[in-house]
């Protein structure tokens, strides 16, 4: 039972610190709007700051909104990530990580919010001059969860439920 908590908090932490260290090292070797080409045409590193959720939504609110609105879905996310990790089948290692990859990044960038009160994009991914909104390690770690995790519960084998008529011609 506690080397389940122990893999949670072992992937949970290895996420949050390399997440941190890339936006530590982009945030110190980079001036902010800077891109460094590394595959012309298709990716570059750009500094950008992002004050809003994904993909910049809510950016133009108010820094006092976004501060309480990101702190509050923080927490109840987090609520829910551990309420899900909790109620699932200590064998599903599948699920444990999964979890343990969205809390991960959702604490990466809650940091960045708390710090910053932004959070520090830098991988930028583009074709022909239309750009993937810039995104971090953080992101990626969320989003690959959130795949995993609509996977998991829509190839989820669930057991019969029996009525009791059914359970006693057995």
């Amino acid at each position: 039972m506690i080397r389940r908590y122990v893999v949670l908090g072992f992937v949970v932490l290895a996420i949050i610190v390399v997440d941190q260290i890339t936006k530590i090292y982009i945030d110190s070797s980079m001036y902010l709007h800077q891109s460094i080409s590394i595959i012309p045409g298709y990716f570059n590193l750009t500094y950008i700051r992002n004050p809003g959720a994904a993909f910049g939504i809510m950016g133009t609110m108010s820094s006092g909104f976004r501060i309480i609105f990101f702190f509050l879905t923080s927490v109840l996310a987090m609520g829910l990530l551990i309420t899900i990790f909790l109620r699932l089948d200590p064998q599903d290692w599948w699920g444990q990580l999964t979890i343990a990859s969205i809390f991960g990044g959702a604490i990466g960038n809650f940091i960045d919010r708390l710090q910053y009160g932004e959070v520090i994009d830098f991988l930028d991914f583009y074709i022909n001059g239309y750009h993937w909104p810039a995104f971090n390690v953080a992101d990626s770690a969320i989003s690959v969860g959130v795949v995993s995790l609509l996977l998991l519960f829509a190839f989820e084998k669930r057991k019969p439920d029996l009525t009791p008529q059914e359970d006693s011609q057995l």
